[in-house]
């Protein structure tokens, strides 16, 4: 997965606006209806969360997150959906792409989030080959996430192809975010990150990618990089949310890489411009660290000896 840009936050819990009295003229209206955030005192997201969500029409955020500190964060903020993404890979590993993310590591990743957003529903990223090769590792290695990471849903990158796969992981009562559009574990063998749906062949194929996923029981969808007329009419055969990553405004939802919003990568897509700069505030903090080691200038030292123990220290080293 790439990026996206968000859409407004929203939790379980949909709360419609209070009545008031009739405004004067010039007074501005009522805020239309939101979803308030994961919250203590209400249910955590669940799928259902979002299925009412998309009955409703109203947007939800997901976020890339991959560790528990960020995790507890956002869902403080009331991001409902976080996605342990394979885009770890890259942020965290420091690979140049995304088909180096081990199955191990975005398990241990995925049980982190959880810990820090248990109200959140945790979207757990399959990576490259770990349901590829083999139908029955596939249902297997997803069932790690499900038990040992203690994730909500997975994700697959898929064409209709893998229907068998989804459907097989369905019964096994796994649900599954069928990933269409353009896909990042396929950068290789097409030459890089490149959209999808550009031709009305590629755009045909990529609807009957999705007309199969519906069909073997997706959950949800998550369309990457696809232009706008191709993900309206995905979202038109849709009964499941769709949710977005540079596919347009139409969907459901939307997720983008947290990092390209932060202004912590080096390049963002344009539908995942910064929205702080965390970058040279992280550089801004580094250099100040700098200048009170170098000053001695570290606040006061919170940690001392009693008048009794450090008259016996010094006594025992000698200066007493």
């Amino acid at each position: 997965m790439q990026s996206g840009r968000p859409e407004p936050s929203v939790s379980p819990n949909p709360v419609e606006p209070k009545s008031a009295p009739s405004r004067a003229a010039g007074e501005a209206a009522p805020a239309a209806k939101t979803w308030s955030g994961p919250d203590p005192t209400v249910a955590p997201v669940t799928i259902r969360s979002l299925q009412r969500a998309m009955r409703e029409r109203i947007p939800f955020a997901a976020l890339t997150c991959y560790d528990a500190t960020t995790a507890r964060w956002l869902e403080r903020a009331g991001v409902p959906v976080l996605l342990v993404g394979d885009t770890a890979a890259e942020v965290i590993l420091g690979h140049p792409n995304t088909l180096h993310a081990p199955l191990d590591f975005l398990i241990a990743l995925t049980a982190a989030v959880k810990r820090g957003a248990p109200r959140a529903l945790v979207m757990a990223d399959m990576p490259f080959m770990s349901y590829q090769a083999d139908e029955a590792e596939g249902v297997r290695n997803a069932g790690r996430f499900m038990t040992e990471g203690a994730a909500d849903c997975v994700k697959l990158e898929v064409d209709a192809s893998f229907a068998p796969t989804v459907s097989r992981m369905s019964r096994a009562g796994i649900p599954v975010v069928a990933h269409i559009g353009s896909r990042p574990q396929h950068a290789k063998q097409v030459g890089g990150y490149v959209a999808a749906g550009k031709t009305a062949d590629d755009a045909m194929r990529i609807l009957a990618d999705a007309d199969a996923m519906l069909a073997a029981g997706a959950t949800m969808l998550l369309v990457e990089a696809t232009p706008v007329e191709v993900t309206e009419e995905i979202v038109r055969r849709s009964a499941v949310p769709v949710i977005g990553c540079g596919a347009g405004p139409v969907c459901h939802g939307q997720v983008v890489v947290t990092h390209d919003l932060l202004g912590l990568t080096e390049r963002q897509p344009p539908f995942a411009l910064p929205l702080v700069q965390l970058g040279a505030q992280l550089s801004a903090m580094a250099d100040a660290w700098k200048d009170r080691v170098r000053t001695g200038v570290l606040g006061e030292h919170p940690y001392a000896l009693s008048d009794e123990q450090r008259k016996d220290f010094f006594r025992r080293i000698g200066r007493g």
